[in-house]
């Protein structure tokens, strides 16, 4: 796949790592890295040597801090993404960014090194396991400027407490969440220093990835659909869940296992 120009793609050991490139503007997307970004997450679905993701950026500063407004709303910029004069007939701009949005059920680790702000919140909201660098900061400036924070908000809503989601959005560019109270709160699940960052992340996706591919897409589903779905309508699709991503042959080698003595070498956290 590739090659590209704003991100950085590559495979090793069944697991994909994409890195937002841009580390001159702070990560920050263009109309191009929205496009790669798509080209990523929709030829994944059909990569069966990929079995987990890395989504990191470039350098240590910035992870990501939104939409490069020096292109952004540039005449070009806006014909790409189909903008209209009525508001109704608005395509949302970020959507290219989103792993679930099309479709990817392969687990996405996110690792964020620096600063996260406005549009990165696509990203950090549709990924799977988030974990981050111990100088990792999170706010949305949007409503600073005097912008309306709608998809990011709604992004995060899925993450965060909600008052502490409207405190980010409302407060914009005058606090910065840390890292430690990013992880008080559950938006990650881990703050490492950031030179140990990417470590952490592969061994986070490495022992995902060498699961049987079936048993851990279908877990990612069932999850999203009890985040998403009310819990009776979750657990009526379990069925079809279950029927679909339990492979006769995972299960036969996975008993296997078991009966065979061997454990697994585990770590606490």
């Amino acid at each position: 796949m590739g090659p590209f120009e704003d991100v950085e793609y590559k495979v090793e050991n069944g697991v994909a790592w994409v890195r937002l490139n841009r580390p001159h503007s702070l990560n920050s997307f263009t109309v191009k890295m929205r496009e790669e970004l798509l080209t990523i997450w929709r030829s994944l679905r059909e990569d069966d040597e990929v079995g987990a993701v890395v989504l990191t950026g470039a350098g240590d500063r910035a992870f990501c801090t939104g939409i490069d407004r020096t292109e952004g709303m540039s005449e070009e910029a806006m014909a790409k993404s189909n903008a209209r004069t009525s508001y109704v007939h608005f395509d949302d701009p970020g959507q290219e960014l989103c792993p679930k949005t099309n479709k990817l059920w392969k687990p996405v680790v996110c690792a964020v090194n620096g600063m996260a702000a406005g549009g990165a919140f696509y990203m950090i909201g549709e990924c799977d396991i988030v974990i981050c660098s111990e100088h990792a900061t999170f706010f949305d400036p949007h409503v600073t400027y005097g912008m309306v924070a709608t998809y990011e908000t709604i992004h995060m809503a899925q993450r965060l407490p909600f008052g502490e989601l409207l405190r980010m959005q409302l407060l914009g560019a005058h606090e910065r969440m840390s890292a430690e109270r990013a992880l008080e709160i559950g938006l990650v699940s881990e703050v490492c220093p950031k030179e140990e960052l990417d470590d952490r992340a592969r061994w986070i996706a490495e022992t995902i990835a060498a699961r049987p591919r079936d048993a851990v897409q279908g877990t990612v589903y069932t999850a999203w659909a009890a985040k998403e779905f009310p819990r009776s309508q979750a657990l009526e699709l379990c069925r079809a869940f279950l029927a679909q991503a339990s492979s006769p042959e995972n299960v036969r080698q996975g008993q296997e296992f078991f009966a065979s003595g061997q454990r697994v070498e585990w770590k606490k956290r």
